[in-house]
């Protein structure tokens, strides 16, 4: 097959994907998620919480659609919106709050929004963080509550890299880990990337996670980094659920994501390297 032809092709068949997870979306939706208000549980569930900024925001509906739609009712989905960017939220967005959607101004801590405020409020639920560019299948909250014992200062995700040690202990350059491991052991060497969704146990943090001089300077672009130092120097290790989903973003998102500068910049080595500096490193290959 030509090289333009397989081009071609490869644009179609994403195209008609799309196309389908956008129809599924809305059947989800139909079923069950303009019904959250009425379904959503009171005080014994997980919080799902995420950010997302103007560049996201003509896709963004869908993402919450995904959420508000998941077999596993959370106690409460709540949005953080900058201040300054809640008027440009557009009609597909505001209109979710009938469904039940939280839309909560909040001061820019750009992606730490979809923590950090809640934390600062003395949340003591389960969090689960999800990313706004991103289709949620509907039992993706069901897999990540069912991988929890409730008790346990565990941390559990859908997508984790295994960092690689060098000699002296300390991880070896990013690139070289073992990107999107199907290890299934508990770890403080399991690193959770926060676009397939990670829930955070009650109390995994200490008090140093809400320092927000600290993270602005260390890891100004990496709170996947910050969160996972901060719950592993309270004794946290890091779990990957059972059963391993393909992520799907929307199309036109990756133009503004992180990780290509994370990536490409190398940022995310020198925010390691930073935290090494003010922290240490201490994460241990320990099993539970």
């Amino acid at each position: 097959m030509m090289s333009w032809t397989r081009d071609i092709y490869i644009k179609l068949r994403w195209r008609l994907k799309m196309l389908a997870l956008h129809a599924k979306i809305e059947l989800d939706w139909l079923a069950r998620g303009r019904r959250y208000g009425r379904a959503k549980r009171s005080g014994a569930g997980v919080i799902v919480s995420l950010t997302s900024y103007p560049p996201r925001f003509g896709t963004l509906h869908l993402t919450l659609k995904s959420l508000l739609s998941q077999s596993h009712v959370a106690d409460r989905i709540i949005l953080w919106i900058a201040r300054a960017d809640m008027a440009a939220l557009p009609p597909a967005v505001t209109r979710l709050r009938a469904a039940g959607l939280e839309i909560i101004p909040c001061d820019d801590l750009k992606s730490y929004k979809k923590m950090i405020p809640l934390l600062q409020q003395g949340c003591n639920a389960p969090i689960v963080i999800a990313d706004d560019d991103v289709h949620y299948w509907p039992d993706w909250l069901e897999q990540l509550v069912q991988a929890r014992v409730p008790g346990k200062l565990e941390v559990i995700a859908h997508r984790m890299h295994r960092i690689k040690l060098n000699p002296d202990g300390l991880p070896v350059a990013y690139n070289e880990w073992e990107f999107e491991t199907a290890n299934r052991e508990a770890s403080q060497l399991n690193f959770p990337t926060g676009i397939g969704g990670v829930l955070y146990p009650p109390n995994v943090f200490g008090p140093e996670v809400l320092n927000v001089e600290a993270f602005t300077a260390y890891c100004p672009r990496g709170d996947d980094i910050w969160f996972w130092w901060m719950a592993g120097a309270n004794g946290a290790t890091f779990k990957r659920v059972p059963n391993q989903q393909d992520i799907h973003c929307w199309e036109g998102t990756q133009e503004v994501a992180l990780w290509k500068d994370n990536l490409g910049a190398m940022m995310n080595d020198n925010q390691i390297r930073a935290m090494i500096g003010a922290y240490g490193f201490t994460a241990e290959r320990t099993t539970t």
